[in-house]
């Protein structure tokens, strides 16, 4: 037994899949995009582990002699968001993309859960969380109405200020929003977002909640506790999960506590996987398109990298990819149908093999199950025997 130490830099991508114009994403690159338009964008142990040996990055050229093995990952899953791209990770091939409500939700939906709820609802529409409190906050505080929105993604979002509506209360309506949401309405995640503040300076608050939609099978998480090993979480993944295989998670506020998560984690004694999710590349810069934020962002994460493989045991594998892209320089401020690279680093094994076009995300869960003598999975292929 030994221990995977997995990373998904959320909404890290490198260059646009072979279906992404039917996205609206054929010229979707969000590494090399984002480092052509950063003056001085470099990142010195990605490049050494081979992240320029994957795509021409400005900045990051390729080496003779990448100390990890590279490569990319074709995602078989149609959709290009968050659930999606971990749950292929995790053996999970959905045939078709969760749904989506450019046009807002049905009326017939909204009055139930009006009805449900005891409460009228605003909004119901597509729009940028900050700016619809902004927008409908002042009206919310006078009446108690609850501002309901999506966004380009599969999600159904209820913000609500913490001096009209506790958290607790928050929590009990996304709860009744998610058991209404089924079939034809099954979106992947209801979304609590409270906020605080006044008129003209509304703020979210930190007590965000995701509902997500349960896995439709079991995954090789589960099949880690079974064998009496861990899982041992990093950021929102217990949410994109439904709470389901994990021994622990931690939230964390930033890139920069999970980053420092992880290494506190890695310290730590014990069989299993380490699974963590940087989101802030996603999160605050890819959906705002700022690309200055997405580079800086890069460059914090490659600083780390010396102090993980110093850590890295001999009987530790490190891999280091993403779930899709999120082009900041792109019009769009949605996620982008992108390849994910993909680093995987042991402390004395192979080192510079090209692992090619992964034809699944799964190939890591079934990397993973190999690596800690589970079960094989029934998708993706293994390629443990590449890098050890």
């Amino acid at each position: 037994m030994g221990r995977i130490i997995l990373i998904i830099l959320d909404g890290v991508g490198i260059g646009a899949l072979p279906d992404a114009a039917q996205y609206g994403d054929a010229d979707a690159d969000s590494l090399v995009h984002t480092a052509a338009q950063y003056d001085g964008f470099h990142l010195p142990n990605l490049e050494r582990m081979g992240l320029g040996n994957i795509s021409r990055i400005p900045g990051v050229p390729a080496t003779d002699a990448p100390v990890a093995s590279f490569g990319k990952m074709n995602e078989r899953s149609p959709g290009k968001d968050t659930t999606i791209g971990h749950w292929e990770m995790m053996g999970i091939i959905i045939p078709q993309p969760f749904p989506v409500f450019p046009k807002g939700f049905p009326s017939d939906l909204i009055k139930n859960f009006e009805d449900a709820i005891g409460r009228k609802v605003i909004g119901n529409k597509p729009a940028s969380g900050t700016e619809i409190i902004q927008e409908l906050g002042p009206r919310h505080l006078r009446t108690g109405e609850l501002i309901v929105y999506t966004s380009a993604d599969s999600v159904f979002q209820v913000a609500a200020h913490e001096d009209v509506v506790s958290q607790k209360d928050l929590y009990r309506i996304c709860q009744i929003a998610r058991s209404l949401l089924v079939g034809p309405l099954e979106v992947n995640r209801v979304i609590a977002r409270p906020f605080s503040g006044t008129p003209g300076r509304f703020f979210r608050t930190a007590g965000r909640k995701d509902f997500s939609v349960e896995p439709p099978s079991r995954t090789p998480l589960e099949d880690i506790l079974a064998a009496e090993m861990e899982v041992q979480g990093v950021g929102k993944l217990d949410n994109i999960f439904a709470g389901r295989g994990f021994t622990a998670c931690q939230h964390v506020g930033s890139n920069a506590e999970g980053i420092a998560v992880i290494e506190q984690i890695m310290r730590r004694n014990f069989n299993g996987l380490i699974f963590a999710n940087l989101v802030d590349f996603d999160m605050k810069y890819g959906h705002r398109n700022d690309t200055i934020g997405y580079a800086r962002a890069l460059m914090e994460f490659d600083e780390a990298i010396p102090s993980y493989l110093e850590i890295l045991a001999e009987d530790e594998l490190l891999i280091i990819t993403g779930d899709h892209g999120n082009d900041p320089t792109t019009p769009s401020t949605d996620h982008s149908r992108e390849y994910v690279p993909l680093l995987v680093k042991g402390k004395y094994r192979k080192r510079g093999t090209n692992l090619g076009i992964r034809e699944t995300f799964a190939d890591v869960c079934q990397t993973i199950a190999n690596f800690l003598k589970l079960p094989p999975l029934e998708v993706g292929k293994s390629f443990l025997e590449d890098v050890v």
